[in-house]
């Protein structure tokens, strides 16, 4: 860390510094301060951005175009914020060039830009770039469609739910989780119902409406999200997302309405045993996060599983949504083999290894499988356990 950097985000002589900074055009300090994101703490940044709010003015916020080059979350407010401020024709005309021809960075500053100059010239790149893979880039696209109400935006990415590409699915519900209409949370639950990428699907929608919202309109879909999540977490979803979630809050509430949810329980149970348990997962979070996560499989210790445990067989039929999780949760073979005349093949498959790891999945079971397999691949794996 330069020294600049070190007075910048320390207590001492700061001041200075973020007027250089702004002044000088000092590009080089600010990538270096961008680059240092992930190992400043939240409070420093929030501090770096007020002293450069603090030395930005009429004379001076032309010198932070150069730093459109290099993106931040944490300092796009006070950079966009400014040249709203001063904006003028050029200015905009320069932010529709870089939307149109900058790199991503240059890119996605404009396009938080045109949130608040709302340009129409500036619509065919906020839809262009909506869907791109650019996460920073296509929310900020998302969320200045929202401001803008643009409409056909939002009825273009609830009909991309039903696309059967599930990257395209899912791209369009990261697009309306950005946009903020809860009005599509529905659409994206019967979406992730059938998708692929239910995990992926499920760690997006509470930051569209609460896991709490979703349990108290519709129990069984918030269940169904719940447990999506769970199954997601360490694997697919990051787990400092437990404190987004607000999973504390949400096991501990479940808690009183136990035999009504026990699957799911059971579920969460072995997920954040599995988590504290193997190094692997905690390594690497920070001391909030695994103290959280320890807190949470406290309040799961303290529900009394072998009552729940009979909840479990209920779901091993084809019309359940947590038939996968109850296949890994049971150990009552007669139940389970009853699932090998299922008429959902990967149901078959599921339970053929099932009872393979359990020591039950003999010459009549594969026989029974295999009557009802008509996927090659699904009967090339079955044949071969």
């Amino acid at each position: 860390m330069s020294e600049n950097l070190k007075k910048l985000t320390g207590k001492h002589g700061f001041e200075t510094v973020a007027k250089h900074l702004v002044d000088d055009c000092d590009t080089e300090l600010f990538k270096e301060l961008v680059e240092k994101d992930d190992f400043l703490f939240d409070f420093v940044k929030e501090n770096v951005a007020k002293r450069l709010q603090n030395v930005i003015n009429e004379t001076n916020y032309k010198n932070l175009l150069p730093f459109l080059k290099y993106y931040s979350p944490y300092y796009e407010q006070v950079i966009v914020s400014n040249l709203v401020k001063f904006a003028d024709e050029d200015l905009t005309d320069f932010m529709l060039d870089r939307f149109e021809n900058g790199d991503l960075n240059e890119k996605t500053y404009c396009a938080r830009y045109f949130a608040y100059v709302k340009d129409p010239l500036a619509k065919e790149f906020l839809t262009k770039y909506s869907y791109c893979e650019n996460d920073d880039l296509a929310r900020n696209c998302a969320t200045t469609l929202a401001v803008w109400q643009d409409r056909e935006s939002f009825e273009n990415a609830l009909k991309k739910l039903e696309s059967i590409d599930d990257f395209e699915k899912f791209s369009a519900v990261k697009f309306l989780t950005a946009y903020g209409d809860k009005t599509a949370v529905q659409p994206i639950i019967n979406a992730m119902k059938n998708s692929g990428m239910a995990e992926n699907i499920a760690g997006e929608i509470p930051y569209l409406e609460s896991i709490f919202e979703i349990l108290d309109k519709n129990f069984d879909d918030g269940l169904i999200v719940l447990n999506y999540i769970i199954n997601g977490l360490g694997e697919i979803l990051p787990l400092a997302c437990v404190f987004d979630y607000e999973l504390f809050d949400v096991f501990e509430m479940l808690s009183g309405k136990a035999e009504k949810c026990a699957v799911v329980l059971l579920n969460a149970r072995e997920k954040f045993e599995t988590l504290t348990e193997n190094d692997e997962y905690l390594f690497d979070e920070d001391k909030d996060t695994k103290n959280e996560i320890y807190d949470i499989k406290k309040v799961l210790k303290n529900i009394n599983f072998k009552e729940l445990k009979q909840y479990v067989t209920q779901e091993l039929r084809d019309d359940s949504p947590f038939v996968f999780t109850a296949l890994e949760l049971s150990d009552d073979v007669l139940a389970i083999r009853e699932l090998l005349k299922s008429d959902n093949q990967t149901v078959i498959l599921k339970t053929a290894e099932v009872l393979k790891n359990l020591g039950s999945f003999d010459e009549t079971a594969r026989t029974v499988a295999l009557l009802k397999v008509t996927d090659i691949n699904i009967k090339a794996i079955i044949r071969a356990l």
